[in-house]
């Protein structure tokens, strides 16, 4: 016998891992997969996987093969490219696979580290994904403004940005929704002309005000100042 691939390997420590029960979990909040896709790992394994098999120098194999033919090997392979410590090298990595990405948890979970560090050069690639085709590549492009310019390194430019989005992919929506929530909950001065300008599709403007309002980092004021805000949606 040959020697195995590191790509059964893979599968096979996977496998080792499978929880039927959080499998069945798990393919009920995610029904943009096959449920037989699902192999069922829990996320603490996967991460701890994923920090083993990328120090492995063979792992590029494992990368080149997609799409992938499992769920969890998605997972996985998000959370290699998390550790790539080079930011080139992470985003090599990102931009193959990004357009396999198929479904909301492996797009959410996907956070490379370096990117903290690579804010200025990370932005001309969020301004390509903005404008993609693909559901999740877009929904990745918000998060990454979500994750990493809301803070320290926030502009308004990035509120106009997401503000201009518009589809009719149910999860990019919520992500777009998602992302003004947290705008408003972290710089509500700047965001809330934004709503109050109607810049968002009438159900992104009132999905974003439902999140807001259920933040705890927003004041009974301005919670109050927001329901007033909310707009009325043909059936």
């Amino acid at each position: 016998m040959g020697k195995m691939s590191i790509t059964d390997e893979i599968r096979e420590a996977l496998s080792a891992q499978k929880d039927i029960a959080y499998r069945d979990f798990q393919a009920k909040l995610i029904p943009t997969i096959d449920k037989e896709t699902v192999i069922g790992v829990r996320t603490p394994a996967l991460r701890k996987m994923a920090k083993q098999f990328a120090k492995r120098e063979e792992i590029g194999e494992f990368l080149g093969v997609l799409p992938h033919m499992y769920f969890d090997e998605n997972q996985l392979h998000a959370f290699i490219i998390a550790e790539r410590k080079d930011f080139a090298q992470c985003m090599e990595a990102l931009t193959v696979f990004l357009p396999y990405v198929d479904n909301w948890a492996t797009c959410d979970q996907l956070s490379p580290k370096v990117f903290k560090k690579h804010r200025k050069e990370l932005l001309p690639y969020i301004g390509e994904w903005l404008v993609s085709e693909q559901t999740y590549t877009v929904r990745f492009g918000i998060r990454m403004l979500m994750e990493h310019f809301l803070d320290e390194d926030f502009d308004r430019i990035y509120l106009d940005m997401v503000s201009k989005v518009r589809s009719e992919e149910y999860y990019v929506n919520m992500m777009i929704a998602w992302y003004f929530a947290t705008a408003l909950a972290k710089q509500y001065e700047e965001a809330l002309p934004c709503i109050e300008e109607k810049k968002l599709a009438d159900w992104t403007h009132n999905k974003a005000i439902q999140k807001a309002v259920e933040s705890y980092r927003i004041t009974p004021e301005q919670k109050k100042y927001l329901r007033g805000l909310k707009v009325s949606v043909r059936k």
